[in-house]
């Protein structure tokens, strides 16, 4: 992915473009009365592409670019909504005790406001991976016969760590309580998107559907009981533990099953990929950093979709870069390793590269790559108390002045 962390990397996925090009290069604050707190307007998502070719889209579950009314799903281009606007949210209905955002008086209670169907407050009574699960298969009964596009954005299994007990018997031999409400959390979405692919297959729909399936970012262990395996690092991480996440594409009209593509990619493509399948063609009203990703995958094209790959923290003066020979070189201000991944996936500083021109070659690519990127444009989740003293009205109901 483009950035180790929800909100970034999804403003990656939704426009394919690094965020940074924008500004968005921090997590948005919940901040229903900020019309600069999220995706800019400047930025063309991909439903806004794909209703100049009449697709119909909808954007169920987490939405995370901003919750001020001119930032919502409606006014970005998608024809339904069913979800939260913040970055995370509780899984109970019980919780969700708040009649809108306006109630809300920190960062963290938005996670107990009642869901939106498009503009309007709703009562929800399924636990949340379900209730999205559920919307995901009647937008594909409502939409069959039309072109449709549907971002699935299930929040499970970001924190609080909630799930039923139906999920939970599941996994009676973990004995680890926060891996064991993980494994019944992650299990949801496992029935979830095998709902959709069963909705697909009922309809006829399947042959001629492109699914994407990834992660936004890698797993934070130490929060919820996640585990990036022999990667190193996690979300927040620019190691491959905060980066590298499973990433799977179903397109079986075109594509053969069961493979897997060793060379480089990244959610960026996702953008590129869509638009170039459509039978109306359409141009991105922005230039995408993307790239399709189908002939590489039939073997029409046989080189590599990228030849560098950019990540950057502007927070922490942390950034990386790697080339499609699997050289990459993480730097920290001063401080720059070098790591081959095809010899050491597990970035194990025993094994750092000394190689001093293959990494000032590599510092240079960034460099020139970085001066082309924005600084953050708003204040994010790292500034929240600055952002209080600034915007005292911050929760303030403007309609009640």
């Amino acid at each position: 992915v483009s950035y180790a962390v929800c909100g970034p990397s999804r403003a990656g996925i939704i426009t394919g473009r690094y965020q940074d090009r924008f500004g968005f290069g921090r997590n948005p604050l919940y901040a229903p009365n900020d019309p600069n707190m999220g995706l800019p307007k400047t930025e063309e998502t991909l439903a806004e592409a794909l209703k100049r070719a009449n697709y119909k889209s909808v954007a169920l579950g987490k939405w995370h670019f901003g919750v001020h009314e001119s930032l919502r799903p409606l006014e970005r281009g998608f024809d339904g909504f069913y979800g939260f606007l913040g970055g995370g949210h509780s899984y109970f209905p019980n919780k969700w005790v708040l009649e809108n955002e306006y109630e809300v008086e920190s960062q963290f209670e938005a996670y107990n406001v009642k869901l939106l169907r498009d503009n309007t407050r709703v009562e929800e009574k399924e636990y949340l991976t379900d209730a999205l699960s559920r919307e995901a298969i009647q937008y594909i009964e409502t939409y069959k016969d039309q072109p449709f596009f549907m971002y699935l954005a299930y929040n499970a299994p970001h924190t609080p760590l909630q799930a039923p007990e139906n999920y939970l018997k599941r996994f009676d031999t973990i004995k680890d309580p926060k891996r064991r409400t993980y494994a019944a959390m992650v299990s949801a979405v496992d029935d979830g998107v095998g709902k959709v692919l069963d909705k697909l297959d009922e309809l006829g729909l399947t042959e001629n559907t492109i699914v994407f399936f990834l992660s936004d970012n890698g797993g934070p262990e130490q929060h919820n009981a996640s585990d990036n395996g022999i990667l190193r690092g996690g979300k927040s991480d620019l190691f491959e533990g905060g980066i590298r996440v499973p990433f799977a594409l179903k397109w079986p009209k075109v594509l053969p099953k069961g493979e897997t593509y060793e060379k480089a990619i990244i959610s960026l493509d996702i953008f590129a990929t869509v638009l170039s399948q459509t039978k109306t063609p359409i141009e991105p009203k922005n230039k995408l950093d993307g790239v399709n990703l189908i002939p590489y995958l039939t073997g029409e094209k046989n080189g590599s979709p990228h030849e560098y790959l950019f990540w950057r923290k502007f927070d922490k003066s942390n950034f990386a870069v790697r080339n499609a020979s699997g050289d990459k070189i993480i730097g920290l201000k001063e401080d720059i390793t070098l790591f081959n991944l095809n010899e050491n996936i597990e970035e194990d500083p025993k094994f750092e590269v000394q190689d001093l021109e293959l990494s000032k070659g590599l510092e240079s690519q960034y460099n020139f790559w970085n001066a082309q990127m924005l600084d953050p444009v708003f204040l994010g989740l790292l500034f929240d108390n600055q952002y209080n003293k600034e915007h005292p009205d911050r929760f303030k109901n403007p309609n009640l002045d």
